[in-house]
């Protein structure tokens, strides 16, 4: 009875707090109506195994996570959409050499396992001709998509397709998801992306794990990180580096 009565109060303290953000770091989401009118690329980030798998790794979720799955239900939504009309998808997939740790993470999404494959529910992408995959060694895609030759595969697909708006959704929102976004858009205010113009973050279509700050406590160098507040956190620095935030995805009839 004590736990439930002191899980009812941590709970009801997060709300409060997130509560008191959203008045004092407001997050402005918006709908987003997609159509062929401007041409736009669908952003998959880092839904494999690893990070969104129940028991799949170090870094996956230890139990069922309600912010996660629906991060994964819409993005294969929105994957399903993209590729019924063979619009551009470009999807990061973690993957890591075993040798090359990744400070401060414990080893994960080691190259050639499961755990560095899409989640179940995306796995179809890979035979999709207008999907672009990329394995990646860094926590930040868009370096992550620099080749040996300095050319980035990343820039040739915007560049390729002639993209002018992307819709980025993934895991976490506060880590990969928010490096890949603020790279991006500095690339682009440096006029280096054209003919890219607006990076759009969809909140229901990101997540982050969760590490609550009574557990961190009676762990050894564990660092709390409660997921609602630092997918907060994430949504609203993403903002204020100049992403548009939107919390409903959905597409013109006509275009089908």
């Amino acid at each position: 009875m004590w736990f439930l009565t002191q899980k009812k109060k941590r709970k009801k303290m997060v709300s409060n707090t997130i509560d008191l953000l959203q008045d004092e770091l407001p997050v402005n989401q918006e709908t987003l109506l997609i159509s062929g009118d401007v041409k736009t690329g669908l952003v998959l980030v880092d839904i494999v195994n690893g990070f969104c798998t129940v028991g799949a790794g170090n870094m996956a979720p230890r139990f069922p996570d309600k912010q996660i799955s629906e991060m994964v239900d819409e993005s294969a939504r929105l994957a399903r959409a993209f590729c019924e009309r063979k619009w551009p998808v470009y999807a990061f997939m973690d993957s890591h050499d075993p040798n090359v740790p990744e400070h401060p993470y414990p080893p994960h999404c080691f190259a050639g396992t499961d755990e560095a494959k899409l989640v179940p529910a995306l796995q179809w992408l890979e035979n999709e001709s207008n999907v672009t995959l990329r394995r990646k060694d860094c926590i930040d895609g868009f370096l992550g998509s620099i080749e040996k030759d300095g050319s980035n595969v990343f820039t040739d697909w915007v560049k390729n397709n002639q993209i002018k708006a992307i819709l980025v959704v993934g895991i976490c929102t506060d880590i990969c998801v928010l490096d890949f976004v603020c790279s991006t858009l500095s690339t682009r205010n440096r006029r280096l992306l054209a003919p890219l113009e607006d990076v759009i973050v969809y909140s229901r279509g990101c997540a982050t794990y969760d590490i609550p700050v009574h557990v961190a406590r009676t762990a050894e160098d564990v660092i709390a990180h409660p997921q609602n507040l630092m997918h907060h956190i994430g949504l609203y620095i993403a903002q204020g580096r100049g992403a548009k935030v939107v919390s409903e995805v959905s597409f013109d009839a006509k275009e089908l």
